[in-house]
């Protein structure tokens, strides 16, 4: 109860409950998505006193793992990608909490092995019987998992005071409209919508996390944040690296499904949604689905004036050479695939009425980088701003996702001197800085919401679903298109000419991260 006597809302109960005892399965256990951030998230959820006190990680994968060799795996892990130094103490208790267990998804035996080893520990170690399963694992390999835990009995209906079964599912859900209904359609037959949780990592990073607070906590910022004085939204996924290892799976996906359907759409959302009436999940997201129905469709000709494709050549990226996207290894010489897409989009409501969204994403980028920026629309043409030859800059807030978060407000302020000029000066921290500690990674804020039960930074189906039919109309028109070749940039630029014209046509320029 709140000092008014007051029950919180659900949503805030949600965050500020304590995580139940459970036992963590991990579909994928023996790969990488393992190895480099779940297994970390959770040794630094225990560092911080947030792991609960009863619990047991059981990892799962074909390869054949005895605890101590799947231990060892994570002890690498840790110790490379953990955001806190390993402590040999902390490490102790820690370890005596991983299993591994081979299985192969396709073996209906295999589920009640799986079973067997799970009430096994939950006797040993007194646990109420909660269960997530992450599914680290092909989205073709959703619907045998789903099925195989519903027939060894593995979840649990809902039911008040009764153990809990939950499941997360990486993206990308699906390929297409079609395939994520598939997947949602064959996830719901097992798992209720409230046991289901959609993981987009970017939803847990600290700025992202921010824009709520900054929008609805700060009363300068909402009686501005609309048509009247935003010029403009750019928001940026930068990616330093090629395809690499990953050209399988991108020669399926491309940029506009790996990126912009999930990470970019869910930005926008944040950006654009209306103040929820409460921090409950499902009002939160209620909130931002509203902002994907108002998505305006981007077909036939628009889909020319609105979007660029294109694929990174030879070049050098930090120093080193980089071949050109169509000789990577596994790629095909005559891809249609994008590694770059720029999307101009409109939000149409009252509040953003004529205000354009500038998404970007790419491979072989300059730096690594992401970022949301806001830009005000420019004061009029007297006073400080008559003269046309030296234009005003307009305000700009800028918020860093990644790799250092922050954000600045860039003001216009008065320069020294007898001479009335005026200089763009940032009113910036990083959160580093600020409050003195590294901020927690997104996968340790994710895992803990999912054991707490709080579903507010995670998709729902329809919210899926709906992205799904927006970018399906994109990838329709490119297909119409019958492109036989895709522009290209070289490696190590910021994406190709077309893409320049897209927000120039307007006399706008994309930032320089």
């Amino acid at each position: 109860m709140t000092q008014s006597g007051q029950k919180p809302p659900a949503g805030e109960q949600g965050r500020n409950g304590a995580a139940e005892p459970c036992t963590v399965v991990i579909f994928g256990g023996s790969g990488d998505l393992a190895r480099r951030r779940l297994v970390p998230a959770l040794y630094n959820l225990l560092l911080d006193g947030l792991l609960p006190e009863r619990y047991t990680v059981l990892g799962l994968g074909r390869k054949p793992l005895s605890d101590q060799e799947f231990r060892a795996i994570a002890r690498e892990g840790v110790q490379t990608f953990s955001r806190q130094a390993l402590v040999e103490s902390k490490w102790a208790d820690f370890e005596r909490h991983l299993h591994y267990q081979a299985a192969a998804i396709d073996e209906p035996a295999s589920y009640h092995d799986i079973k067997t080893a799970a009430e096994k520990f939950e006797a040993e170690l007194k646990l109420p019987g909660n269960r997530i399963f992450y599914l680290a694992i092909p989205p073709t390999s959703i619907s045998p998992v789903c099925e195989g835990l519903q027939q060894a009995g593995l979840v649990r209906p809902i039911q008040n005071g009764e153990p809990y079964s939950r499941v997360i599912v990486e993206k990308p859900v699906g390929r297409d409209l079609e395939s994520a209904r598939t997947i949602n359609n064959t996830i719901g037959k097992v798992f209720d919508e409230s046991q289901t949780f959609r993981i987009d990592h970017y939803l847990g990073k600290e700025t992202v996390q921010n824009l709520m607070v900054l929008r609805f906590a700060n009363s300068i910022f909402e009686p501005i944040w609309n048509h009247k004085y935003i010029d403009h939204v750019q928001i940026t996924v930068s990616e330093a690296e090629g395809v690499g290892t990953r050209a399988t799976y991108y020669e399926e996906s491309g940029a506009l499904r790996d990126m912009v359907q999930n990470h970019l759409l869910q930005l926008l959302c944040l950006v654009a949604m209306e103040p929820p009436h409460s921090l409950d999940p499902d009002v939160v997201r209620d909130s931002k689905i509203e902002v994907l129905h108002c998505l305006r469709p981007i077909l036939g000709k628009d889909i020319e004036r609105f979007t660029v494709r294109a694929q990174y050549s030879q070049g050098k990226a930090h120093g080193k050479d980089v071949p050109g996207y169509r000789r990577e290894a596994g790629v095909s010489p005559e891809s249609l695939i994008e590694t770059y897409v720029a999307v101009k989009c409109f939000v149409e409501n009252w509040r953003w009425a004529g205000v354009p969204f500038y998404l970007r994403t790419g491979k072989a980028l300059p730096k690594r980088a992401s970022e949301i920026a806001v830009q005000f629309k420019e004061i009029p043409r007297i006073l400080f701003n008559a003269d046309p030859r030296t234009p005003q800059m307009p305000n700009l807030l800028t918020l860093r996702i990644q790799p250092e978060e922050g954000l600045s407000l860039q003001l216009m302020s008065r320069m020294p001197g007898t001479r009335a000029e005026t200089h763009p000066v940032d009113m910036s921290f990083k959160y580093s800085e600020v409050f003195g500690t590294p901020s927690p990674e997104a996968y340790e804020r994710l895992l803990l919401d999912v054991m707490i039960g709080d579903a507010s930074r995670f998709m729902r189906r329809d919210a899926v679903e709906v992205s799904w039919a927006w970018v399906s109309g994109i990838l329709e028109g490119w297909q119409a298109q019958g492109a036989r070749w895709l522009p290209e940039y070289p490696a190590g630029s910021w994406g190709p000419v077309e893409a320049e014209r897209l927000i120039q046509s307007e006399g706008r320029t994309w930032r320089i991260l």
